[in-house]
């Protein structure tokens, strides 16, 4: 199977390991930062604020792309997780209101290090993978990455009630410090030089994108989806008390149901990339997402739980179907610019319509906003899959850019 190809690859399997052993501190203290943030302070706007420090980097993606690209990446790699460790030590100190700066410091560093990593990461892998298995590798990714979701937030919360952020904190560290110790096993030869600012200044990843008819139909719908995903989460307690009547607690279990849904197409991303023709992957995943996000206004909870099910899996076909063609049609001098870039444009419209979402829940009846989401996102899909063809040139073979 392509999945155990994947597996025994070195590279990739190191690859997934670090996933797995960082994701699970970054899922753990991401929650525990909240709430640490509230009980600190008392203030609800700041404990928000705190999540929203983790992504305010990803609007700076395509500069931070450009730095990743002018290092050498394996050392990058290994000095972020390195860094990261020492940083998220350092939040053990964080007993008092006076040092929630700290705090706050620490969340927008990860924030701005995390972007690198994954821009590094992204090109890394595309010279480690065979071309015809990076859907695979992308899809265990996803699984592994929404894996960790499932445990690693409970295990934060639980430890933070039990012995206070500080040991979040530590635990963060511990798992940075071993995803450093994996990344220095990798094995990736430098086989031809890049010049040390390379080609095109920072805003090379955005001409990359915008000039290839195979990437810009992609990461327009992956950014249109987003913003639908953006509105409907902005409407789960607003669902979860309104429509079916439960607590806020509540919403902990359409997150797992979510959560399984994603680990399920993680799995069987590769295989069906390779199945359905050209755009039919990702526009099928919108389809299933809005779909699946017009089905939250009904006033059941089998049917809530199925469609956060349905959700986790369609939401995440876009996703790894546009990193993955970034990683196959992108030249290595600027793909960490281009994989950074394609984050942002893909990413920035969800935080956005978070906040617009928030505004909207207050002022319109779900049972219509969500119907009216969830078409939005099928008329996406709908315009990815009828939109001018172009032909698919075969992926050649590509030269990894450092050790």
């Amino acid at each position: 199977m392509a999945v155990g190809r994947v597996l025994r690859n070195r590279t990739a399997g190191l690859f997934l390991a670090a996933v797995v052993v960082s994701g699970f501190g970054s899922s753990a203290m991401r929650l525990a930062a909240g709430i640490w943030v509230k009980s600190l302070t008392g203030s609800d706007a700041l404990a928000a604020l705190a999540l929203f420090a983790v992504w305010l980097p990803v609007l700076f993606g395509p500069l931070l792309g450009a730095v990743a690209d002018r290092l050498p990446r394996k050392p990058l790699l290994v000095g972020t997780n390195v860094v990261l460790a020492a940083s998220t030590a350092v939040l053990a100190l964080v007993r008092v209101e006076g040092r929630v700066w700290l705090l706050f410091a620490v969340l927008v560093l990860y924030g701005c290090l995390s972007v690198l990593m994954d821009s590094a990461e992204s090109a890394v892998v595309a010279g480690a993978v065979p071309a015809a298995s990076l859907g695979d590798f992308n899809g265990l990714r996803m699984m592994a990455n929404e894996g960790m979701k499932l445990v690693a937030p409970l295990t934060g919360a639980g430890l933070y009630a039990r012995y206070g952020g500080g040991a979040v904190a530590l635990l963060d560290a511990a798992s940075f410090a071993l995803a450093a110790g994996l990344y220095a096993l990798l094995r990736v030869r430098r086989t031809a030089p890049r010049a040390p600012t390379g080609p095109g200044g920072w805003t090379a990843g955005l001409r990359q994108l915008w000039g290839s008819p195979v990437l810009r139909p992609l990461v327009l719908a992956a950014s249109a989806t987003m913003l639908c995903a953006g509105l409907n989460g902005a409407t789960l307690y607003a669902v979860v008390d309104g429509t079916l009547g439960h607590s806020p607690a509540y919403a902990g279990v359409l997150s797992v149901a979510q959560g399984i849904g994603s680990v399920a197409v993680g799995l069987l991303a590769g295989p069906l990339m390779r199945r359905l023709p050209g755009r039919v992957f990702p526009a099928a995943g919108i389809a299933l997402f809005g779909v699946a996000v017009g089905l939250r206004a009904v006033p059941s909870d089998a049917v809530a739980l199925t469609a956060c099910a349905l959700i986790g899996a369609g939401l995440p076909c876009v996703l790894i179907a546009a990193l993955t063609a970034v990683q196959r049609e992108t030249p290595d001098a600027v793909l960490g610019r281009t994989a950074a870039t394609a984050d942002t444009l893909i990413m920035s419209p969800n935080a956005v319509a978070l906040g617009i979402g928030a505004g909207l829940v207050a002022r319109v009846d779900v049972g219509v906003l969500l119907p009216v989401v969830g078409a939005g996102a099928v008329v996406t899909a709908a315009l990815l899959l009828v939109g001018r063809r172009e032909p698919v040139v075969p992926a050649g073979p590509r030269v990894t850019a450092e050790a």
